[in-house]
């Protein structure tokens, strides 16, 4: 793929803005249509296009499977924490409303520290699915051009 300079060019062009998107769509999800999962989606396609257009290792040294194994981890443990620490505060599990002072402002700290954790490991997962098809058949110590 090193011959195609377009491509490449246009693809550095493009990581970013997409980046950029995928956190609007992250954090203004509460506000309009996205959330967590679509921000994660939407991350994971910048790496997966990384990886067309750079090849398969080069994206793997910029994102190791060993952070996404790490990222997806924590993505559940956020998900999975705010709710039982609701639970610890005398609701029930996911019950925002005891995740701060009043009401309104736990809701907000729970709708964002949930789909936060959803996007973390909704990116970290579409990734090492990439990662796994991607690479099948080929050693992983192999170069690709």
């Amino acid at each position: 793929m090193r011959e195609h300079t377009v491509l490449r060019v246009i693809t550095k062009l493009l990581i970013a803005p997409i980046i950029i998107f995928a956190l609007y769509v992250q954090f203004h999800g509460d506000y309009s249509p996205g959330g967590g999962f679509q921000a994660g989606v939407v991350f994971a396609a910048a790496i997966i296009l990384y990886a067309l257009i750079f090849g398969l290792a080069e994206a793997r040294r910029a994102v190791s499977p060993d952070v996404l194994r790490i990222t997806a981890a924590l993505g559940v443990l956020l998900f999975a924490g705010t709710g039982v620490y609701a639970m610890l505060e005398g609701g029930n599990f996911l019950d925002y409303d005891y995740l701060a002072h009043d009401a309104i402002h736990g809701q907000q700290y729970g709708l964002l520290l949930v789909e936060f954790g959803v996007g973390l490991t909704v990116v970290s997962t579409i990734t090492s699915i990439f990662y796994v098809f991607a690479g099948r058949g080929r050693r992983t110590n192999e170069h690709e051009t």
